[in-house]
């Protein structure tokens, strides 16, 4: 299982340095691009205080049934240049549209068999690339049906209900300090703002509140795999229906029991003061299984369509 090197020029002409693991044998393979959630992750997963680790085993898992897997850091992170803070939700979702074409582009992948893993916000920029591109297979791990200040607020209200009950008390004045904000952000007009003494990337948070994901699904034409997990306290479990019903085609749902947002399970109540203990454990291997197993069965079978084939499809 070699990893190789891999840059994926983006638009702006920003370097992208990632990580392209194959399988053994011969190409042209299927192939997985991977997105990770907020902040400043590298290709692995990773914040400086919050490693989920998500990237090596997805690609060990893929790679053991002949799919390949890239994944890069975001800029301003690991070996990409720029700041992190200064990029929108819109550059990050043409960054991955950057790095689908980059795969398609290479001659030990199979242009014809692209799939895309998308976990919190990348599952939602999954969702773009599913909708607006020619991927074959996107599977949503954490992802939200609404736009998303709704997203974010439910977000607000699971994680202070998950909270010991003095916390919980003030469910109200944390809501309109919360409410409060949210407003301030979005009279910003700068790349970074500073909100409550901290400085936050303005410019993404504005962009991501309007985003409305549900225009994405009901446009999108490839096969849709969605799970969320039961415990999942930052996306509302609930949205899986709602998934299944706006794209086209239908989607398979999976709500997994104790599942959390960090792709681990809990047994207990959850709450987002076990993700430390959670995170020494290995991503869920029933939720792995679930994953490669599915886009197994999608990417091959797109691999195995020939271009006369398709011409004939189209034509009939």
């Amino acid at each position: 299982m070699p990893d190789i090197d891999m840059t994926v020029p983006a638009d702006d002409g920003t370097s992208l340095a990632g990580t392209l693991t194959l399988p053994a044998g011969p190409g042209p393979h299927p192939a997985v691009l991977l997105l990770h959630g907020s902040g400043p992750l590298d290709r692995d997963g990773n914040a400086p205080k919050l490693r989920v680790n998500l990237a090596r085993p997805v690609a060990e898992a893929l790679a053991a049934r002949g799919i390949a897997t890239l994944r890069y850091d975001r800029r301003g992170v690991g070996a990409t240049p720029g700041d992190w803070r200064t990029a929108g939700f819109t550059d990050n979702r043409r960054d991955a549209a950057a790095a689908v074409r980059a795969l398609a582009d290479r001659a030990d992948v199979h242009a014809d068999a692209i799939g895309v893993i998308g976990h919190s916000e990348g599952s939602l920029h999954a969702m773009a690339l599913g909708s607006r591109t020619d991927v074959r297979a996107v599977v949503l791990l954490a992802g939200f049906a609404d736009v998303g200040e709704g997203a974010f607020r439910w977000q607000g209200r699971s994680i202070v209900s998950s909270m010991p009950a003095p916390v919980r008390l003030l469910r109200r004045p944390l809501a309109g300090l919360g409410g409060r904000i949210l407003a301030r952000v979005k009279k910003t007009r700068t790349d970074v703002a500073r909100v409550a003494g901290t400085k936050v990337n303005a410019r993404w948070l504005r962009e991501m509140l309007v985003h409305d994901t549900r225009d994405d699904l009901a446009a999108i034409s490839a096969s849709v795999l969605a799970v969320t997990g039961a415990k999942d306290l930052q996306v509302d479990p609930d949205a899986l229906e709602d998934i299944a019903r706006l794209v086209p085609g239908g989607a398979q749902t999976h709500r997994v029991d104790d599942l959390t947002h960090v792709l681990r399970r809990d047994t207990g109540r959850p709450t987002m003061s076990h993700y430390r203990r959670l995170l020494r454990e290995p991503v869920d291997p029933g939720l792995l299984d679930l994953v490669a197993e599915w886009l197994t069965r999608h990417l091959d079978a797109a691999a195995c369509e020939t271009p006369a084939e398709e011409r004939l499809a189209s034509s009939s």
